[in-house]
């Protein structure tokens, strides 16, 4: 599917997306799941990638909550330019290097499950004008949604799939 540009598309892609990175992960056998990935990878496993997501998940969440509160979220992260997110993923690796697959997985299915209630929430214009909202600066909701969701779950399928062939 091409990148959604109304909210239907923007929940079934999302969704699908999803469900795709979770049914690959649960078909391996558990010793895989665990595997580390090759070592010139940022995120070591498939622990980290779930992690990342999740951290990035809370993040929009975070900013659509003090935007939409009239305020300016500090995006991507106090402290981090568009320019730094690789040292913003370096310190979300290290934050989430310790928790369990099991424990992160549980966080990335509740924090998908929030943001899928931000998208449930607003209309095809709240969500893909562009510039509608101050904090969304030039760009739409839906851009911030889909770059945390569908398009970062393709993209963690991806590494998943190429870190098992780099073995």
């Amino acid at each position: 599917m091409a990148r959604p540009t109304n909210k239907k598309e923007l929940q079934k892609l999302s969704r699908d997306n999803y469900s795709k990175l979770l049914a690959y992960i649960n078909a391996l056998p558990v010793p895989e799941q665990e595997h580390e990935f090759p070592p010139q990878t940022l995120n070591r496993n498939i622990r980290d990638v779930l992690a990342h997501l999740h951290a990035w998940h809370l993040m929009v969440l975070d900013w659509h909550k003090i935007g939409m509160a009239g305020q300016k979220p500090e995006i991507p992260a106090k402290g981090y330019s568009w320019k730094t997110t690789p040292q913003l993923n370096e310190v979300i690796q290290k934050r989430y290097s310790n928790i369990p697959l099991s424990e992160t997985q549980s966080l990335l299915v509740h924090s998908f499950e929030q943001l899928q209630v931000i998208i449930e929430n607003h209309t095809d214009e709240e969500l893909f004008e562009k510039k509608r909202y101050k904090w969304t600066g030039s760009t739409s909701l839906g851009a911030y949604l889909i770059s945390a969701t569908s398009s970062h779950y393709d993209w963690a399928l991806k590494l998943i799939k190429k870190s098992r062939k780099g073995r």
